[in-house]
């Protein structure tokens, strides 16, 4: 069963996106009118809404999408051949389909390549809205997710402050032993019984009875049922006196929701940091696959050195369609600015690099020169893009696993009732580095630090968690702790994943469910 089967598709996509929405209202295409720069192929403008919308996506993409040079002519594609057990099946298959043709040559493999579930993109998707609610601070689900540490040891890997699981008393760390009364939970595939049978109870539910082995060996059960909540995407903050003159700030960001819901999380965590005397700052982005680019903006600004104000950020790359104008359709895109009333459209915006340079500039009174980022394959695009932003501008070292890889981004696309993102850009730093494709490692030439196991034993902000401990390790002696074969080994025994499988498993578990993605929420200029 194919893994997003019975889950909004927008959620898919946790390691794993850049998504960009420009501010304002959405105002629906036109479908009734499809169009296209090549009058040779229009498609016919009789059809079901079904047909209308398979046409409108592809000739989007074929004029907006950053590869659409490899994609083929409308008779060769024939979406409307394209169909699904249901309309959103369908059109994901659509995107999907999309997502392959352009090759990578660094890989031989598409730009889009999605190892858990070969064939299914990576970053493009099909939404209904969901993901601008969620992103703009709003949830209506259990508040927790699992992850397996190891094949036979499912845990709470996060809990959102004031969610029903928060509410339960569930923490970070305690080991799920059974779910509905079914203890039989042990790691089996994508695909296989037990991991959807904790897909649909988890994500596709209402009611959850969890059964729960805390750290001191005690057990608990709890039932509760999904409800709506404001996310905190800021879950922790404390700081830690290493000695020698060194205090280390630690903060969990979760999420890049909207700057009215994120920045004033970050202020208060990064105030306290600064009242506090913080000279080495670690940022825990181990879950967070991205959301709006202006937070990723914030965030940067809040930790650069203040000698960098004025500095390039990053720069962004569009297609050559879209800085040439040549991009008649984006003119349906409208959207109203919410401070100014004014009606613009996406058709109306100048997508070269030099009108795109986004600078450095400063926020608050903390003054670092390192940060350690904390990362694991779920670490996505607007996360990337933050820690992209600062490897050119100060020191950075980086604990954890394999970040998702994407150094590209989107804005959402009205079609009908759904949202169409599919990637319209890429960004590099202002050292020219991006296209980390198959993601940032740690430990390697280009990512400096050490690559570990996600220590899913132990609630967020304990010292000897140990991706946390490499970090504070490495303040007081300049030297991370050892890895051992057994490090952060599950109840049972010696862990039987690798760290590539643990990532694989952490994809497969949480790639249907978990955003991921670098989404465009700013006006960009006129032409």
């Amino acid at each position: 069963m194919r893994l997003k089967a019975n889950y909004l598709i927008s959620m898919r996509k946790f390691f794993y996106l850049f998504v960009v929405m420009l501010a304002g209202l959405a105002v629906s295409c036109k479908k009734d009118k499809p169009s296209t720069t090549d009058t040779s192929l229009q498609p016919s403008k009789q059809g079901s809404t079904l047909d209308l919308i398979r046409d409108s996506i592809y000739l989007y993409a074929k004029e907006d999408y950053y590869w659409y040079d490899a994609l083929p002519d409308y008779a060769t594609f024939n979406p409307r051949s394209i169909t699904g057990a249901s309309d959103i099946d369908a059109l994901t298959n659509e995107v999907d389909k999309l997502s392959q043709y352009k090759i990578n040559p660094a890989t031989q493999q598409p730009y889009e390549y999605y190892s858990p579930a070969p064939g299914e993109a990576k970053y493009s998707f099909i939404d209904d809205g969901t993901t601008s609610t969620e992103l703009n601070g709003t949830r209506g689900d259990f508040g927790f997710a699992p992850l397996y540490n190891d094949v036979n040891d499912l845990r709470v890997k996060y809990v959102y402050p004031g969610s029903p699981a928060d509410l339960a008393g569930i923490k970070r760390g305690y080991q799920i032993t059974a779910i509905n009364g079914n203890s039989s939970l042990a790691y089996d595939g994508s695909s296989g019984t037990h991991v959807q049978f904790v897909i649909n109870a988890v994500y596709n539910s209402n009611t959850i009875t969890l059964t729960l082995k805390k750290p001191d060996a005690t057990t608990t059960t709890a039932t509760f049922n999904t409800a709506n909540y404001a996310v905190n995407p800021v879950i922790t903050y404390k700081v830690f006196d290493q000695g020698n003159g060194h205090k280390v700030g630690y903060v969990v960001f979760n999420s890049f929701t909207s700057d009215a819901v994120a920045d004033p999380k970050l202020n208060d965590a990064f105030n306290y940091f600064n009242s506090n005397g913080v000279t080495d700052l670690v940022v825990d982005l181990r879950y967070n696959g991205g959301g709006y680019v202006s937070t990723a903006e914030y965030l940067s600004n809040l930790i650069v050195p203040a000698a960098k104000t004025g500095s390039v950020m990053y720069n962004t790359y569009f297609n050559d369609k879209l800085v040439a104008g040549k991009d008649p359709l984006l003119s349906n895109q409208v959207r109203v600015d919410p401070t100014t009333n004014q009606r613009y459209n996406y058709g109306q915006f100048n997508y070269s690099v030099a009108a795109n340079v986004v600078n450095f500039s400063k926020v608050g009174s903390l003054n670092v020169n390192r940060v350690f980022f904390i990362i694991t394959g779920s670490t996505a695009s607007a996360s990337e893009l933050t820690m992209n932003n600062l490897r050119a501008a100060m020191d950075v070292k980086f604990i954890g696993g394999t970040s998702y890889g994407k150094p590209v981004g989107f804005f959402d696309i009205d079609i009908n009732k759904y949202q169409l993102y599919i990637p319209e850009f890429e960004t590099k730093n202002s050292a020219g580095q991006g296209g980390y494709y198959t993601g940032m490692t740690p430990g390697t030439t280009d990512y400096p630090g050490v690559q570990d196991y996600d220590d899913v034993t132990k609630d967020f902000g304990d010292p000897t968690e140990g991706l946390l401990a490499h970090a504070l390790n490495f303040v007081k002696t300049g030297n991370y702790t050892a890895v051992t074969s057994n490090q952060n080994a599950s109840l049972s025994g010696d862990r039987i994943f690798s760290v590539s499988q643990s990532r694989d498993a952490a994809l497969q578990m949480g790639g249907n469910h978990q955003f991921s993605g670098m989404i465009f929420n700013k006006r960009l200029k006129i032409k």
